[in-house]
């Protein structure tokens, strides 16, 4: 059975990248998460994946353009999606993030740093404010990203991986298998496609990177692609896609024994 990575925490029923969807996606069985990373306008860095603060809080503007106390003022709550429901739930910082790691020290997080962070503050401020936030947990830690000038210049660093903080990994994030081969020179640890961007059939494999593929909901699908050699899977809906792999491959192993 493949791996599951938890996409933004469990997604599919908490506000995406706060600490109740990570803590629900933990409960569920997961070992992989996924957050994204963008910087308030004094630079912290928070869980965030959009640019803009209208679908997970119902609030005009950009994530940079607000100070980390304003943005303490505001619910990630995805209204669209919840209604009311999570309302009061705060957006989560890096520094959370690293207290949940911390607390859970089985579990593996992927920190996605977002497009719009690099264009508003440049690569080596997102890496140095991501890696003053995580430096104690590092090891439990693997930077992505669809930036590849920032992964460079992490892996170009003083100590190896990622640099001064010594990362446990390096993941490229891609659209298209295609754009695999822009990243050849940093030899990462993981590659991440989506899975529309994927060949339809024959064997997925990139240098010695660990594939990740997402979005994926189905077990049919998820299964598929680990026989074509997809070791992750990234999913919303992790506890719902867990317990239907484990019911088709407990059916597989009780039938393989007849």
């Amino acid at each position: 059975m493949p791996d599951l990575i938890a996409h933004r925490g469990y997604a599919a029923r908490y506000p995406e990248n706060t600490l109740p969807a990570l803590e629900a996606a933990v409960a569920a069985g997961a070992r992989f998460v996924e957050v994204d990373v963008q910087l308030s306008a004094d630079g912290v860095p928070v869980l965030f994946h959009d640019r803009g603060l209208k679908r997970v809080c119902g609030a005009r503007g950009a994530v940079h353009r607000r100070r980390i106390a304003d943005l303490a003022e505001l619910s990630a709550f995805e209204p669209g999606r919840f209604g009311q429901r999570f309302a009061g739930t705060p957006l989560a910082t890096l520094a959370q993030f690293r207290g949940f790691l911390h607390a859970n020290p089985g579990v593996v997080g992927f920190v996605e740093a977002k497009p719009a962070a690099v264009r508003q503050f440049g690569r080596e401020r997102v890496l140095d404010a991501i890696a003053m936030e995580l430096e104690p947990v590092a090891a439990q830690c693997v930077l992505i990203s669809s930036v590849l000038p920032l992964l460079f210049a992490a892996n170009s660093r003083p100590g190896g991986p990622g640099g001064m903080i010594g990362w446990h990994a390096l993941g490229v994030v891609i659209r298209r298998w295609r754009q695999r081969h822009a990243c050849s020179g940093l030899c990462p640890e993981y590659l991440f496609c989506a899975v529309e961007g994927l060949p339809r059939d024959g064997v997925i494999r990139f240098q010695e990177a660990r594939i990740a593929v997402y979005e994926i909901t189905s077990a049919d699908v998820a299964l598929g692609l680990n026989r074509r050699g997809v070791e992750l899977i990234e999913t919303f809906a992790v506890g719902e896609l867990r317990r239907e792999l484990e019911q088709r491959t407990g059916a597989v192993r009780s039938g393989a024994g007849n």
